[in-house]
């Protein structure tokens, strides 16, 4: 049920504007110009690839299960309608809190991390070193080597230290006890294995796939919690390395980026690059979503930009079309631009 909860959460935010598809590559975190203009434009950072591994089959199952209680209506062109049904779900509170535009699936190699290092000390500790690692990923151990040979892990004190940081840092977040358990769950030591998804699923009586989303949105906020006190868990804070991505752009509209600053005008871009102006002005909307330092009014002025907001209020609808007949003088670009301003999501 909480699936449901965070489709209809999303089904909402885009206020069926989009086709009933645009949510599944939210939460897939496809890199496309449009999924990513619609996370500024819809304000849907928090989700945006929470769910990387999430096939189509699983998800037109859920939602062929949405459309069976009668939460949303789907028409012959792809496009929805939300129920009475829907809106009245709608005002129960959401419980999850993600952050899926900061780590998009990096969440999963901090916990990667965090579990061979557990795992090996806890073997050190049994004066058994070889054991079959829980992690196979190559770069994953080669981290953890480092790792261990880095912090003197044979002096027998940094399981300790390590332990110590994961309760402090566990105890400083808003979390239930039981999300705290699923966490803990899955860790693995000597003679003791993880607990797969289907024997946690049996002990805390929750489907697979809301306890996945119960441990992505632990993920998220214990990572936030170890950025805010760094200082606290220097452990930790070597295992959070390059996992909070820190440029949000995609890397070409980046290259646009450097030109643009560089004093390059869109046009000169365009020829540079060997790209449509189309794409650079995409790159310019993932700019304005993005970047502190773009400034808007350098493409609209603050007049027409408090009218573009005052349409979208006034109308409640972030539908360029709509909008363009209603603010006529600026162009379907400079539209986006105002939209993909929005609500910034600090870096």
């Amino acid at each position: 049920m909480l699936f449901q909860q965070i489709l209809l959460q999303i089904f909402h935010k885009f206020n069926q504007e989009r086709t009933i598809s645009a949510p599944f590559h939210l939460l897939r975190g496809k890199r496309s110009g449009q999924t990513v203009q619609d996370v500024g434009i819809y304000q849907l950072h928090s989700y945006f690839g929470i769910l990387p591994k999430l096939s189509r089959k699983k998800y037109d199952e859920e939602l062929s299960a949405f459309v069976n209680e009668q939460f949303i209506l789907v028409k012959e062109d792809g496009f929805y309608e939300l129920t009475e049904k829907a809106y009245e779900h709608l005002k129960k509170p959401q419980k999850l809190v993600f952050d899926g535009w900061h780590y998009r699936g990096n969440e999963h190699v901090f916990f990667a991390r965090l579990s061979l290092v557990v795992q090996s000390l806890s073997h050190h500790l049994a004066g058994e070193m070889s054991f079959i690692p829980y992690q196979k990923d190559e770069q994953i151990q080669q981290w953890v080597r480092m790792f261990l040979k880095t912090n003197h892990y044979q002096d027998g004190q940094l399981q300790q230290k390590l332990l110590k940081e994961i309760l402090n840092s566990l105890e400083h977040i808003t979390l239930e006890d039981r999300a705290k358990n699923i966490l803990i769950y899955r860790l693995s030591g000597y003679n003791a294995a993880g607990f797969t998804w289907q024997q946690i699923s049996f002990e805390v009586n929750l489907k697979e796939m809301d306890l996945q989303l119960i441990y992505i949105a632990s993920l998220h906020s214990w990572l936030n919690g170890i950025f805010l006190r760094d200082e606290e868990f220097p452990l930790l804070l070597q295992m959070v390395e390059n996992i909070r991505v820190k440029n949000p752009l995609t890397g070409s509209a980046f290259q646009t980026a450097e030109l643009f600053y560089n004093g390059h005008s869109m046009e000169q871009i365009s020829r540079k690059r060997g790209l449509k102006m189309s794409t650079i002005e995409d790159h310019m909307v993932e700019l304005a979503m993005n970047d502190p330092r773009f400034d808007v009014e350098q493409f609209v002025s603050n007049e027409d930009v408090q009218a573009v907001l005052a349409a979208v209020e006034d109308y409640n609808t972030r539908k360029l079309k709509i909008l363009h007949e209603v603010v006529p003088q600026l162009s379907y670009f400079q539209l986006r631009l105002v939209l993909a301003r929005g609500e910034r999501v600090e870096a």
